[in-house]
């Protein structure tokens, strides 16, 4: 599954990452937690 994640600071960006299938919404929620911090998730700030 793909999802599209807004994380809203100072500023708003977006992050694409792929969710695996089986995870239900918490889990999601957890799994892109620790990818933010973990800095996998890379933003795309020239919006």
């Amino acid at each position: 599954m793909k999802v599209i994640v807004t994380v809203v600071e100072r500023i708003t960006s977006e992050a694409h990452i792929d969710i695996p299938d089986e995870l239900n919404q918490s889990a999601i929620k957890q799994h892109i937690v620790d990818r933010y911090n973990t800095g996998e998730i890379s933003m795309n700030l020239s919006h």
